[in-house]
């Protein structure tokens, strides 16, 4: 019987709303509590008790699974059994799963007459997500108010930390030393002081798209699989993507890369750039704008074939005399000057001088891909005061592939005259290290894996900012690992990493 009451209690969004029309018809007071309540613990029970005590009818909307921004391995329980566990609760008379990625839109719906919150959310510069003011807004606009309990207190999310294995072992081992020197609020903190720094992000233009596609069988004739288009994605990928996601938690943001005239997708590419992110692009006639294209099997993204439509020669000289021209005449008003480097043709030796010479705080990072193998290394840059790579990179950088990466990291840092490098490791995590502060490892913090493409992009482009504003490289090398944990749950680069996401999961990572 019991089991038949918890299942009648969880209800549709919009059939909860129909129902509590007749609720207040009759004269009783609604009153609605939201969270993700991933763990039940007696905090939720007593936040609960309370809030009854606000009304005649409690309702409690869950966020649902994909909006849970508490960074990889959460929720650990899903949206219906969540759901569940509150209905088994005395004191609670409704329970739906929330829509949207925020309660704003749940309030306006369900129109309580008491918004309850715990007491954490009564300081509303305490709340990450600065949607605790949106929420109470909603709530005046439909007539209710807002209350916050001040009850015991517990964390579902330290209470999973400590005893469910939501993160690997190695990183659990090392979070248990992290946390004794850092609080996320200080993390936080740091972050939000990035926002002032003036950035110009500087790399080629690369245009992702993704063909879905289903496989449909080898072809009786040919030694080939037969695949059938289903749909596609196109994406600003390349430099497009380290400005955007630069631009989330940096306000002056300056962007200056090279199109082709043929096809150049200039529009695309506008319109694709966050609003504080200004572009000087230009334009070199004797080719299109690269666009890299891959064929994706549609259910597990894996990546079957890749076709590029570029000229990897470099710019003629004529762009690059005007490229330098204008990096000499702008570089000095920046704080940060990041140069995603992909080895496509537009960084010349005259324009890495010019940058060399010109930039007050300089972050490098050269890729190697299936078009510059061997040929595109850290090493042609005569200085940088960041270099970020992987550690393939580093190892052809350094012609060697079986000794000890600190001393080639120490080796290649000073040829660079860099005091501070990361070298990303992939399943490994990374490796920092500063000239002061030695070396520090950190592991990864998800083992769950969606899409590599562009993650070491959202690595550098957070982890030079941290880097020029002084943090030290263990708290860069965090940074940089959670931010790489977030990428790689992102299809190519369908978004950037924001920052509300980041200081959710570096919330849950130091509870």
């Amino acid at each position: 019987m019991k089991a038949v009451d918890v299942i009648n209690k969880v209800k549709d969004l919009n059939e909860l709303a129909e129902t509590l029309k007749g609720v207040r018809q009759s004269g009783k007071t609604v009153v609605h509590c939201h969270g993700v309540f991933d763990l039940i613990h007696p905090g939720h029970i007593r936040h609960f008790e309370a809030a009854k005590r606000e009304g005649d009818v409690l309702v409690v909307t869950i966020t649902q699974d994909q909006f849970v921004n508490k960074g990889p391995g959460r929720p650990v329980f899903n949206q219906r059994l969540r759901a569940e566990s509150v209905a088994a609760l005395q004191w609670v008379d409704f329970v739906a799963i929330n829509r949207w990625p925020s309660a704003v839109e749940a309030i306006t719906l369900l129109k309580p007459s008491v918004y309850v919150k715990g007491g954490e959310y009564a300081a509303p510069e305490n709340d990450v997500t600065g949607m605790i003011v949106q929420e109470e807004e909603a709530v005046t606009a439909g007539g209710g108010r807002m209350h916050f309990t001040n009850e015991i207190t517990f964390s579902s999310t330290e209470l999973l930390n400590t005893h469910f294995d939501v993160y690997p072992d190695d990183a659990q081992a090392f979070l248990k030393g992290f946390r004794q020197r850092y609080s996320a609020g200080a993390v936080i903190k740091q972050l939000d002081r990035l926002r002032k720094l003036k950035v110009l992000v500087i790399g080629e233009t690369i245009i992702d798209e993704y063909h879905y596609c289903q496989a449909m069988g080898k072809s009786p004739k040919e030694l080939l699989v037969t695949t059938k288009y289903l749909r596609e994605e196109v994406f600003a990928g390349g430099v497009l993507a380290c400005a955007n996601h630069v631009a989330g938690f940096c306000e002056d943001v300056h962007l200056v890369t090279c199109l082709g005239s043929k096809n150049s997708h200039e529009e695309f590419v506008r319109t694709h750039l966050k609003p504080n992110v200004t572009a000087q692009l230009f334009h070199r006639d004797d080719s299109s704008t690269i666009v890299k294209r891959r064929y994706v099997d549609h259910a597990f993204l894996s990546k079957m074939f890749e076709v590029c439509f570029l000229d990897d020669s470099a710019v003629p000289s004529h762009i690059e005399r005007d490229l330098c021209a204008y990096l000499k005449s702008v570089l000095g008003e920046y704080d940060v000057v990041l140069v995603a480097d992909y080895g496509h043709g537009l960084l010349g030796a005259d324009t890495i001088g010019q940058l060399c010479a010109g930039a007050r705080f300089l972050a490098v990072n050269t890729q190697t891909n299936s078009a510059n193998a061997g040929y595109n290394l850290i090493t042609k840059y005569p200085r940088a005061d960041f270099l970020c790579i992987d550690e393939p990179e580093m190892r052809l950088a350094c012609h060697d592939r079986v000794n000890d990466l600190r001393k080639l990291m120490t080796r290649t840092a000073a040829q660079l005259h860099s005091r501070r490098a990361v070298v990303t490791r992939g399943h490994l995590g990374c490796m920092s290290y500063s000239a002061e502060e030695g070396f520090f490892e950190i592991p990864v913090f998800s083992s769950k894996i969606v899409d590599r493409v562009g993650a070491g992009d959202a690595y550098l482009s957070v982890a030079a900012p941290c880097v020029a504003s002084g943090m030290p490289m263990d708290l860069v090398g965090f940074v940089g690992n959670a931010v790489g944990a977030l990428a790689v749950r992102i299809v190519g680069n369908r978004s950037a990493v924001e920052p509300v996401p980041l200081y959710k999961f570096i919330t849950a990572l130091l509870k």
